[in-house]
């Protein structure tokens, strides 16, 4: 299986970086987290630091199997100034790879960039205006073709196991909520 990439900058949502790979990696999925930082501590948005698995020149994205985004102010706007993840983002979902975004990501990264445009998608409850051409829905996921967004905290774990249901199937991310006490 391909490598995932959950990217960190400072000020990121923990939970929702951390459920991400914490529920990818109980699925069995490489999952590689990448500091935005010149080193591997980063900062959330809660003060909770973390050292990063790589740092952003030590990967080769061109095969991922997600590049995943958190949120958090200003986590999101730090991935978004971030212009070679951007032109990874860009050209990974042009050749059809997986992308994912949470919380602010999908309207401060992924909309900006026109990933999101003419497709439904969810990001943080406020932050749609920010974006126009997106088919902004009221749901805690939306998943459309090769990208996942995510509206926010408490879709953290949802959001996670529709990472794992889109590239390892249902049962599979079943059997992880399971493990976890979660409904599926």
């Amino acid at each position: 299986m391909k490598t995932s990439y959950v990217f960190l900058a400072d000020g990121f949502e923990e939970v929702e970086a951390l459920t991400s790979v914490d529920v990818m990696r109980r699925a069995g999925m490489p999952v590689v987290t990448v500091s935005m930082n010149p080193g591997l501590e980063v900062t959330g948005a809660h003060g909770v630091k973390v050292l990063a698995d790589s740092l952003w020149e030590d990967n080769d994205y061109s095969d991922a199997e997600w590049l995943a985004l958190p949120g958090g102010i200003p986590g999101a706007p730090n991935l978004a100034a971030h212009e070679a993840l951007c032109d990874a983002l860009v050209a990974h979902n042009e050749r059809g790879g997986k992308v994912a975004a949470i919380c602010a990501s999908p309207a401060v990264v992924l909309g900006p960039l026109g990933i999101l445009m003419d497709r439904p998608a969810v990001c943080y409850p406020g932050m749609e205006a920010t974006v126009e051409g997106v088919k902004w829905q009221q749901a805690p996921v939306a998943v459309d073709g090769n990208v996942v967004t995510g509206n926010g905290p408490a879709a953290a774990a949802p959001f996670a196991l529709t990472l794992v249901e889109q590239s390892l199937g249902y049962e599979k991310a079943k059997e992880v909520a399971s493990g976890m006490l979660l409904e599926w």
